[in-house]
């Protein structure tokens, strides 16, 4: 995820991250009891009205009650809790070489921020935060600097899990239910925008919306992945928030900042991965160092981006995927065809490969899915799939006649 910029300009690496590469801080709308109000009674003093009807005299004096509320409420209170457990991330890699093609070290190319999760040093951050980085180092709360080691990462979702030695840990946050999320309800976000000059950094606004659907786009390619429901909320946002805490006003931790939208005249318009779903994706992580989503075992494109040359697609349709590739022994058990295009799984309408990623991660390995087709001009059919792991056809590096041409080799999308 990213920002989302109208002039689709692409960031500066160095300052820490490209157009796709996020920065999130959700923050919240805090009530009266988390700001410290003392009011002094002074009298206030109207204009002269007319005597009520009944009454002997004319009210000449309003008095001013003193409030005063606790500083350690609310966010306050809040803050307090989660700041230890929020550090800096800083990604290095390698630099260019000199005139005499020696090599310079290492440089930073991008910072975002993290949450200590895990008494035993783990961390939950941006997988684009960490994308390519040489070497990834941690800033911590209380100024201290230490190594990193990358657990695992996770481009679908824009997860990845770091860790530190133990004796660094300042703080471990409490994580909440970001199932129970309603619109106009305070939230709290922590992280360091803009990198280690302005680490710490807290800003408060209100969640605009619980589901807002969002692409997931891999920073290096620039091509879309995934859509993710997201918490979107109107705090301020700045590079380098990514990877940052969105936390409750009982300071837990409710979802992990990643992008915005940053064009001319937008504001307030950030998103946060919800934290029930960076639960499941964190615990893979920990588990193996990667996630296994489920898959068709093909390859495919998007039929509007089709090369006319490549498939004689007579199609009564102008929306759905090609089918490039058929890998798997179960889609090939299926009966699906080189050429085939799908436009529904499970009854919901499948436009592009995006529509397709989306639907196909709400099953799990080994079920079993009826997709929709049309082939050529045959009426449209109905074929029933096994889903299998996606690890097992992406990468693969074969350029077999049924890898896909257009670089979608052996099923890495679906």
């Amino acid at each position: 995820m990213g920002f989302y910029n109208d002039q689709q300009s692409k960031e500066p690496t160095s300052k820490g991250l490209k157009i796709w590469a996020a920065s999130v801080v959700l923050s919240a709308l805090v009530g009266s009891a988390s700001t410290a109000v003392i009011m002094k009674s002074n009298l206030i003093v109207p204009q002269q009205v007319a005597p009520v009807a009944g009454s002997d005299t004319t009210p000449s004096s309003v008095p001013v009650t003193n409030v005063s509320v606790k500083v350690n409420d609310g966010v306050v209170g809040a803050v307090k809790a989660v700041k230890p457990a929020i550090v800096g991330v800083v990604n290095y890699a390698a630099a260019p070489s000199d005139y005499m093609n020696q090599s310079q070290g290492l440089q930073a190319q991008g910072e975002g921020s993290g949450i200590i999760f895990d008494k035993q040093g783990y961390i939950v951050t941006n997988n684009h935060v960490v994308e390519g980085a040489a070497k990834v180092e941690v800033l911590l709360p209380d100024g201290k600097k230490t190594k990193a080691d990358v657990i695992g990462t996770d481009p679908y979702s824009d997860l990845a899990v770091l860790k530190i030695p133990v004796s660094y840990v300042t703080g471990v946050a409490s994580l909440g239910n970001s199932d129970e999320l309603q619109a106009g309800e305070p939230a709290i976000a922590i992280g360091n925008p803009l990198g280690e000059a302005f680490n710490q950094t807290v800003t408060e606004g209100i969640i605009s919306a619980t589901k807002r659907m969002m692409p997931v786009t891999d920073q290096a390619s620039g091509q879309t992945l995934n859509q993710q429901a997201v918490i979107q909320t109107d705090a301020a946002i700045n590079p380098g928030n990514s990877g940052g805490a969105l936390c409750n006003i009982q300071g837990q931790i409710i979802g992990i900042n990643s992008s915005k939208i940053a064009s001319n005249g937008v504001e307030g318009m950030g998103f946060a991965i919800p934290i029930n779903e960076a639960r499941q994706i964190i615990s893979s992580l920990l588990r193996t160092g990667h996630v296994n989503y489920p898959a068709l075992g093909i390859g495919v494109s998007d039929l509007q981006q089709q090369d006319p040359g490549q498939y004689v697609l007579n199609v009564p349709v102008d929306y759905g995927v090609v089918v490039t590739g058929v890998q798997s022994a179960e889609a090939k058990q299926s009966g699906l065809k080189t050429g085939d295009v799908i436009v529904a799984l499970n009854g919901t309408k499948i436009t592009d490969s995006v529509a397709l990623h989306s639907e196909l991660f709400k099953h799990k390995i080994g079920d079993t899915v009826t997709i929709t087709i049309y082939r050529g001009n045959d009426e449209q059919q109905t074929l029933s799939v096994k889903l299998t792991a996606l690890s097992s056809y992406a990468n693969t590096g074969n350029n077999s006649a049924d890898s896909n041409q257009n670089g979608n080799v052996n099923g890495l999308w679906p």
